[in-house]
Order: structure tokens, then C-alpha cells, then sequence
């Protein structure tokens, strides 16, 4: 059985080597959620670059790469993006989307910090008559 968070990094192109670390660390040595001793959950892969197939006329001007995690132990994950020697780190995100969750949580580095800029859960009190 698996058990699948979708993940995006959007990043400054001077930042690849550090995203293709993270990549690397996610698909060699990364642990599994509740699963000691055990490494490895898939790894992130480029969706911006010159094969992507994006809507629009243009081609995309941002750096996201992404993948389908499996069994990620999603707090290993944050700590290990926050360590990482961002040459721009306030241009990088991170959007993580657990298993049975119906939105994507936002973290951005700021103050040196990795800080979650989006609601803990989406509010559904007020979204049909169109209040945020």
C-alpha cells in the first residue's frame, strides 16, 4: 500500500544544483514515515523546461520541479529544505499535498525560517457566498 504527498518546489534558476540535492537526498536517503530504517521516496523532476507542455502561447518564466512522494515523512522533508544553502531564499517554495488532503500547504523561507503561508485547512464556513 502506498501512501502519496504531491510536492513542488518553485525556485531561482541559479538555485538547480540545490533543488537536484534535494532530489537526490528524496530518492537516496530521505526516511519513510513510520517506516524506521527504511530510505528513499521518489524523487522531484524539472515540469518548466523547454519539453513542458503548459497552456498559453508562452513558455513558462519560473523553475518548478516536482513529484509524487511515497511514504515521505513529510517533516524530515521541511527540515531538510530549510538546511539547504539557498543562493535566493526568499524566491523559494515549497508546496506539499498529503495524502487525502484537497490542497496544496505553502511554506516559504523567510527570516532564515522555512514559515507556512497557507491556512492550516481551508475554511469552508463562508466560501459559498463568496467571503475569503
Amino acid at each position: 500500500m502506498s501512501w502519496v504527498a504531491n510536492v513542488m518546489v518553485s525556485a531561482d534558476a541559479s538555485d538547480w544544483k540545490n533543488v537536484e540535492a534535494l532530489s537526490d537526498w528524496l530518492r537516496d536517503e530521505a526516511p519513510r514515515r513510520q517506516q524506521p530504517g527504511v530510505v528513499g521516496v521518489g524523487s522531484l523532476r524539472l515540469i518548466t523546461g523547454p519539453d513542458a507542455a503548459w497552456g498559453g502561447g508562452k513558455n513558462p518564466e519560473c523553475e518548478i520541479w516536482a513529484g509524487a512522494l511515497n511514504h515521505a515523512d513529510l517533516d524530515a522533508l521541511r527540515r531538510r529544505f530549510a538546511g539547504m544553502p539557498w543562493h535566493e531564499p526568499n524566491a523559494v517554495q515549497l508546496l506539499i499535498m498529503d495524502q487525502e488532503e484537497a490542497f496544496f500547504h505553502l511554506w516559504m523561507m523567510r527570516d532564515g525560517e522555512l514559515k507556512q503561508y497557507a491556512p492550516l485547512q481551508p475554511s469552508e464556513e463562508g466560501d459559498a457566498e463568496g467571503d475569503a
